[in-house]
């Protein structure tokens, strides 16, 4: 196993430790951004600051406004001084469609994720958008 591939999976395996805090039932869900050998943001899914922490309404739904853990990650660091470009984004499931258009957006230039998500239009984005993608099976 080569050095970026073991650097890959130690990422990969913080991420999901962090989707382990989202207050999802359905779905936990991890990411950090990588830049230049340094995590620069963290992120899970849940509802945005303020919000109750109940991600699923009564009928185990998700509800509408819960945020992906990548949206979380990437807005962290739009609120910081930090910037994405040129960043990795590690992430337990890969992206939706939206979501990917906010990490090609951000300028995140790979992504390495351990699932596939049921709906792989985001990935189809992603490559077509020139997005370096590492799918590594946890």
């Amino acid at each position: 196993m080569d050095k970026q591939t073991k650097y890959d999976l130690s990422y990969l395996e913080m991420a999901a430790t962090w989707g382990k805090l989202s207050y999802c039932e359905r779905k936990k869900v991890g990411a950090l951004i990588v830049k230049d050998r340094m995590i620069i943001s963290d992120g899970y899914n849940g509802t945005p600051s303020g919000f109750e922490n109940i991600c699923e309404d009564e009928d185990h739904y998700t509800k509408w406004y819960v945020l992906h853990a990548e949206a979380n990650a990437i807005l962290k660091v739009a609120a910081s001084t930090q910037s994405c470009k040129g960043a990795t984004l590690y992430i337990t499931l890969s992206p939706c469609k939206e979501c990917s258009k906010l990490i090609h957006q951000s300028g995140i230039k790979r992504v390495v994720y351990a699932m596939a998500y049921k709906d792989t239009s985001g990935l189809e984005f992603l490559k077509k958008a020139g997005i370096e993608l590492t799918h590594l099976p946890q």
